[in-house]
């Protein structure tokens, strides 16, 4: 049997999730009973030596933090994280009538495997903006929602219409994956949004809402040594990130330390939640303008810092061993993997490579490498996106799992508990380089 300290509760925070919304605000619940504070962007600050904080934006995205001992940072020391996945987002207006029964419009967010989708329980989450007066004054409100049941579905085609299904064949996102949604003919989307948030509907006057898988994150395998689960990339970090931070044993630390979860990295990062944007390097300024520094005081804790950013690898499937690198095959429950490429879609180079293993070593949890087969080109991720604003040294590693960007993803249990104890490790341990 599974004996993992972290990973049932990993696969609980995923389902309470099924919005990158929703991460956010689960991601705040722990942080709160940890003794953190809120603070808003548009407020003034003031900040306590030694204080916890955390800040979001878009309520996508959230960055938090915990004050030095010193008056002046240091160092800064990060992890980041992102907290979407690829799935369909509605579109506007999304009600549309086929053979007598109602679907909804939708389109490809990120890079995704699309046939697994196909024949699943769905559902939607997301939030509603809505009209919050009817005064002069523009003043708008934001609810979360989630559709607790099985609302949707996507059916196949049947085998006998479509002789050729099994020899592969390119989806029509546009006619092939509306999921199907009603037999009423007067369904709309709007008044069940409604209804679940308490709202008026003609009070809605905006939506961000996405399609989620509805099966149950588990455990499998013979000793149940396996998990999986929807949204792993980038959750699974996300969790374990947190973990890590939260309980990291450093009270007398003379750097600020960080924990980052981004937002729109399936989809490029450029939005002003996204690790492209200038979120990171805000908040940073605003620690040290605080903390009554200079700007050479940021440029110094910049360049004495490190950032370790957190998206899940690739672990060799055995069932196509011949798609990895010959030598480098990162293993489920292998330990958390480096990442590395030449063209720099990872930051990962030999000296942030060497600090991560000396994090690992002091931890005493194993590291592993992922490199690309040469012939396929990767994708890129937090840490060569974000160094873009904050010039910090840095390294990419993720968690190994199988099937990334499907609707239901695995991983090893024994990796989850790896992952919090480095992060545990990279907190509690000043980094020199």
């Amino acid at each position: 049997m599974n004996t993992s300290t972290y990973a049932g509760k990993m696969l609980e925070f995923i389902k309470k999730s099924p919005s990158c919304f929703h991460a956010v605000e689960n991601i705040k619940e722990i942080l709160l009973a940890s003794g953190f504070t809120e603070i808003n962007e548009g407020d003034r600050w003031e900040l306590k030596p030694q204080g916890k904080y955390f800040v979001s934006r878009n309520g996508s995205a959230l960055i938090a933090f915990i004050m030095p001992a010193t008056a002046i940072p240091a160092a800064f020391y990060i992890t980041a994280a992102h907290s979407d996945s690829p799935c369909f987002k509605v579109k506007e207006n999304p009600e549309m009538k086929s053979a007598g029964l109602v679907r909804l419009n939708v389109e490809k967010y990120g890079g995704m495997l699309i046939r697994p989708w196909f024949d699943r329980p769905l559902s939607i989450a997301g939030r509603v903006v809505y009209r919050e007066s009817s005064t002069d004054a523009i003043k708008i409100g934001q609810k979360l929602v989630s559709i607790d049941r099985n609302l949707l579905m996507i059916p196949n085609l049947a085998i006998h219409m479509n002789r050729d299904a099994n020899d592969g064949g390119k989806i029509n996102v546009q006619n092939e994956v509306l999921p199907l949604v009603s037999a009423c003919a007067d369904f709309c989307l709007t008044d069940l949004l409604a209804s679940q948030a308490e709202i008026p509907a003609e009070s809605i006057i905006g939506h961000d809402i996405f399609l989620y898988n509805r099966d149950e994150p588990s455990f499998w395998g013979f000793q149940d040594e396996f998990i999986c689960s929807p949204r792993l990339d980038d959750l699974e970090c996300v969790f374990t990130c947190c973990t890590g931070f939260v309980n990291a044993a450093c009270t007398d630390s003379d750097g600020v330390r960080a924990f980052c979860m981004f937002d729109n990295e399936e989809v490029g990062s450029q939005s002003r939640q996204g690790a492209a944007s200038t979120f990171l390097k805000d908040i940073l300024h605003r620690i040290c303008l605080c903390s009554g520094c200079t700007e050479e005081d940021y440029q110094r804790a910049v360049a004495k810092g490190f950032l370790i950013s957190a998206d899940n690898a690739h672990a060799v499937h055995p069932n196509y061993v011949q798609t990895a690198d010959p030598v480098n095959q990162p293993a489920v429950n292998g330990g958390p993997v480096l990442k590395f490429n030449a063209s720099q879609k990872y930051t990962t180079d030999g000296l942030s490579a060497a600090v991560f293993r000396e994090i690992c070593r002091k931890a005493g949890i194993p590291c592993q490498v992922y490199t690309n087969n040469s012939n396929t080109p990767g994708g890129s991720t937090l840490g060569n996106i974000s160094t873009k604003q904050v010039s910090i040294c840095s390294v990419d590693i993720g968690l190994a799992q199988w099937a990334m960007h499907s609707p239901m993803e695995s991983a090893g249990a024994k990796d989850v508990d790896y992952m919090v104890e480095v992060v545990k490790s990279f907190y509690s341990n000043p980094v020199r380089t």
